[in-house]
């Protein structure tokens, strides 16, 4: 594995920073060694994280006997507690000098700490602080490692770049399932034995990131230093202050973009609550639940590379859209009369095809408008408002099912997807999708 080097350079002009390994006659790589590290540890982190999510809601619900709502409330924890941070995070990544490999190391240090003490959680209140503060650690980790892909990738190359990135991610997420099947089919105290394997994967991740993921990333980070000494030296600047991180704000392209990442995101039903339907109405056995999530996973991964590079070509947010028609697609299987085993692989090709259109498209979208001094800030701006939205998405459905049942909660939320589909088309036609100046407008 490549072993970067802690080379940095500041830039400020108009574009966000150049590629990596710009040496002339010499094509630029797609997918800088930064890039790859970063991979690598995302990769390892999701196989310790996907063992847990992928038996949490037979846990809480069969194992613990929580009723939907209280299972809404711990997977609302799950998915947007850690919104309370991320925009702490960026701000911290951006300050002193880029520090985003500390903070993002922060960030996967706390969630490996919370794998090993889910053996101690047995009761609602527990379960929820573990949860908490893992997902506090993806918050802290998430912005500060979409800048760190985004500083040191050219910027056309971005959505490939975030494709490679995510399909390496959801290799784990692919793995993580079935190592806890086979954990689960392994042991007599399965979910115990889950939750400790998990923990010992999260350390590797961690130490994965200290060893190959440079100090300081830009855009010099990956490149020869005779790339560099072209240009002349940066003047010094003042470090970022939190109220331009929200002064980014004042951006139009961001704003548009931050309110429909929020709007679509309010109409996303959790994984784990779509995967329960799934489970239901394909009559799938208990122990088969595990499995559910590796055909979201298998075609993320996929298509992940090849619609980051379409989206490159055709527009990002064109393809975010896109990306949630198929998803109402798979709410209106769901929905539909057809059941059984070929219905559910329909619903989890359409679910793994909606991620690999949008999450890493999101963020190559978010950092084409951004500047490069606030990737941080701008890319945690962007995912909070869209987990915000998820958080209160969880909480609503979960109270939903537990009032009128899983299939009108899940009716009522495609028509709001839907409806939600249409208004952010038309907030965001006709925008640029090129980078901004690096100042922050008063």
């Amino acid at each position: 594995m490549y072993l970067a080097d802690s080379r940095s350079t500041g830039s400020r002009g108009t574009e966000a920073p150049a590629a990596p390994d710009t040496r002339p006659g010499r094509r630029p790589a797609a997918v800088p060694p930064t890039v790859l590290a970063l991979g690598a540890v995302s990769l390892i982190t999701d196989v310790s994280s996907e063992m847990v999510t992928a038996v949490l809601p037979l846990y809480v619900v069969v194992g613990l006997g929580l009723s939907p709502l209280g299972f809404g409330l711990l997977d609302g924890i799950n998915n947007g507690v850690g919104v309370l941070v991320r925009l702490a995070g960026g701000h911290l990544a951006d300050r002193g000098g880029r520090r985003h490999k500390a903070v993002a190391g922060l960030g996967y240090g706390l969630s490996a700490l919370c794998k090993p003490l889910l053996l101690l959680a047995h009761t609602l209140p527990v379960l929820s602080s573990v949860l908490a503060v893992d997902r506090t650690g993806k918050g802290l980790r998430t912005a500060p490692r979409d800048a760190m892909i985004s500083l040191a990738t050219e910027p056309a190359q971005r959505g490939r770049a975030f494709g490679v990135h995510r399909a390496m991610d959801t290799t784990g997420a692919l793995l993580g399932p079935l190592l806890a099947f086979a954990v689960l089919r392994a042991t007599v105290d399965g979910y115990d034995a889950v939750f400790a394997v998990s923990g010992c994967v999260a350390v590797l991740g961690v130490l994965v990131l200290v060893l190959f993921v440079p100090r300081r990333v830009d855009a010099s980070a990956d490149g020869p230093a005779d790339a560099v000494r072209r240009t002349p030296p940066p003047e010094p600047e003042r470090p970022p202050a939190l109220r331009d991180a929200i002064g980014l704000l004042r951006r139009p392209e961001l704003r548009r973009l931050t309110v429909c990442a929020a709007l679509l995101g309010m109409t996303t039903v959790s994984d784990s609550f779509l995967y329960l339907l799934l489970q239901r109405a394909g009559d799938l056995p208990a122990h088969l639940f595990p499995l559910l999530p590796l055909g979201t996973a298998a075609f993320f991964l996929l298509l992940a590379v090849p619609l980051g590079a379409l989206a490159d070509r055709l527009g990002r947010r064109r393809l975010f859209l896109a990306g949630h028609g198929v998803l109402l697609l798979g709410y209106g299987l769901v929905l539909s009369p057809w059941h059984g085993v070929p219905a559910v692989l329909a619903v989890l090709v359409l679910h793994g095809t909606f991620y690999a259109a949008t999450d890493g498209v999101l963020a190559a979208a978010t950092a084409a408008v951004v500047p490069a001094r606030h990737q941080g800030a701008g890319q945690a701006l962007v995912g909070t408002g869209q987990a915000l939205a998820r958080f209160a998405c969880s909480l609503a459905f979960g109270a939903a099912w537990s009032l009128w049942g899983g299939r009108t909660a899940l009716a009522l939320t495609a028509a709001a997807l839907a409806v939600s589909a249409a208004v952010a088309a038309f907030v965001l036609r006709g925008t640029a999708e090129t980078p901004t100046p690096d100042e922050v407008p008063a």
